[in-house]
């Protein structure tokens, strides 16, 4: 029989880059035309923005690092005092591997090795806080026997998942799934778990037509068409169920990862696209808190996309798991910003 503990991290992209540039979402909604100037000026921000807005720049960043960083040490503190035999995370792909050409709904990445260039922009190298040069590429251990497993145990249990025995060599590696084992070895003292993907196509409607990425608010020519949905709330919740199934079945010693930022600014058209729907954000956490997941029950996909929480949507999926198995939280804390794009939460389960 398995055993399991479940886990919750951000792969906030910033968090690996100078602390210039950690308000970047920020910068492009400042930068965009479309934003009235009253806004701009802070029209209808939250009071608290007003005040985290007007920190000295770098000053505020440094200090949502340190909140970050602190959350993935006490993360990887959990990980590595369970040892695992298998580190399964839930992480949204955008624009990544999957694109025009097939975009499922859930993928296991069932592969021994995984690759990986975090560093490699469309021009130039992005800078990062380790120093590191722009082409260094990184070697992921994987488990292609746990993935196969896995993805053959979903589908037994009626979950059409697809699934991959590689990453494609011309396409990104998921950042979701690069930047969590990152951020978890964040001292660089190594990382010796094999990782088994599963994606979740998070960004749904968006997936394809924004690229998951950020778009202006009427940009040249209108929106683009929207795509078909992501799978909903409810359905992640099912899915962390019965990959928890999984884990126990199995004779592992199994980590479930959910890793996505909260609420996240450049989705919150409520906001201008400038800063979180951090109201809907503690809502959640509140109830995660109290082990009262009702709201994550009730919760719709019109939801989740009116606060900009798609990426929340891996979080579903822990909190399917959880409940599944009768986890209990045993630390966790919220990291709040309004002006660094997303509220971040940080959890550990056994």
């Amino acid at each position: 029989m398995g055993e399991l503990i479940a886990l919750g991290l951000t792969h906030f992209p910033p968090l690996a880059w100078p602390d210039e540039m950690m308000d970047r979402a920020l910068q492009f909604a400042f930068a965009d035309p479309d934003v009235p100037e009253a806004v701009k000026q802070g029209e209808g921000w939250p009071p608290p923005m007003r005040v985290e807005f007007d920190r000295d720049r770098l000053e505020a960043a440094a200090a949502h690092r340190a909140a970050l960083v602190d959350g993935c040490t006490r993360v990887r503190a959990a990980l590595d005092d369970f040892a695992p035999d298998v580190v399964v995370i839930w992480g949204d792909d955008q624009y990544e591997l999957f694109r025009e050409d097939a975009v499922p709904a859930f993928c296991v990445v069932a592969a021994d090795e995984m690759r990986f260039s975090p560093w490699r922009g469309n021009g130039d190298a992005i800078p990062n806080i380790w120093g590191d040069p722009g082409d260094t590429e990184f070697e992921l251990a994987g488990d292609a026997a746990f993935g196969r497993y896995l993805a053959g145990s979903l589908l037994e249990d009626e979950f059409d998942v697809a699934y991959a025995y590689q990453a494609r060599p011309d396409r990104p590696f998921p950042h979701a799934i690069a930047n969590t084992v990152l951020f978890l070895d964040y001292g660089r003292k190594g990382f010796p778990y094999p990782v088994v993907p599963v994606t979740v196509n998070c960004y749904g409607r968006f997936a394809i037509g924004r690229r998951g990425g950020m778009v202006r608010v009427a940009p040249d020519g209108g929106p683009p068409a929207l795509d078909p949905p992501s799978p909903s709330p409810r359905r992640c919740i099912d899915l962390g169920r019965a990959v928890a199934r999984a884990a126990l079945r199995s004779d592992r010693r199994v980590a479930l990862v959910a890793s996505s930022s909260w609420s996240h600014g450049f989705l919150h058209d409520r906001g201008w696209r400038m800063y979180p729907d951090t109201e809907s954000d503690r809502a959640y956490y509140d109830a995660l808190e109290r082990g009262d997941h009702g709201i994550w029950h009730r919760t719709t996909l019109d939801d989740i996309e009116r606060s900009g929480q798609q990426e929340m949507l891996n979080w579903f999926c822990l909190v399917g798991a959880v409940e599944e198995v009768g986890l209990r939280r045993e630390w966790s804390t919220y990291v709040e910003t309004y002006v660094f794009n997303s509220n971040k939460c940080f959890a550990v389960f056994r």
